[in-house]
């Protein structure tokens, strides 16, 4: 793995500090790009298709010895995809609508070189116990968590109070499903 350099295309700070617990050399690069799917899209399929959208504007830029990695995560609950919250009102909603039912994170991820190119999904199902309407407002108004699918970081204190258990990688519902990505990188580009 030591021959390989990460670029990350992702402005999340969680990503990127996920990214860097791996312990491999990585940079940042971003394009801005508008996330755009396809209505008849199968939902399970949306990330990995949001993820290469995401890796093409920076597939030319790549250099020898570079992977480049783009990714997405989406919530699913009651087939339907739950994406970031417009406003606290928006937040409480998605919350309330989680709270004592399981539902899905999908975490798309795109990997490319110069020579290949992989993608893939990781899927983590979530359980929340019955939280309340007080502890839904702490959690919006002390962590703010209008940059997340879903309405909440399974890293933050919602997760410590509300997600009785999980099925999958824990990691996934961060954003970046780590054990699936470093086996692939191990696998088809080391």
């Amino acid at each position: 793995m030591d021959s390989i350099k990460l670029i990350l295309a992702s402005k999340s700070p969680r990503r990127q500090a996920l990214i860097k617990e791996l312990g491999l050399p990585f940079e940042v690069r971003l394009k801005e790009v508008e996330e755009i799917y396809p209505e008849d899209l199968d939902q399970y399929k949306v990330p990995e298709y949001l993820a290469k959208l995401k890796a093409e504007p920076l597939q030319s830029g790549l250099r020898e010895g570079e992977v480049l990695v783009t990714s997405d995560t989406v919530v699913l609950h009651n087939k339907k995809i739950i994406g970031k919250p417009k406003n606290e009102e928006d937040a409480f909603g998605m919350i309330s609508s989680l709270s004592g039912d399981m539902h899905e994170v999908v975490t798309g991820v795109s990997l490319i070189s110069t020579h290949k190119q992989i993608s893939f999904s990781s899927i983590t199902k979530v359980y929340f116990s019955e939280i309340t309407n007080e502890e839904i407002r702490h959690y919006i108004n002390k962590f703010q968590p209008m940059d997340k699918a879903g309405s909440y970081g399974i890293q933050e204190w919602i997760g410590y109070i509300g997600v009785r258990k999980i099925d999958g990688c824990y990691y996934n519902v961060m954003g970046l499903p780590l054990h699936d990505l470093y086996a692939t990188l191990k696998r088809e580009f080391a």
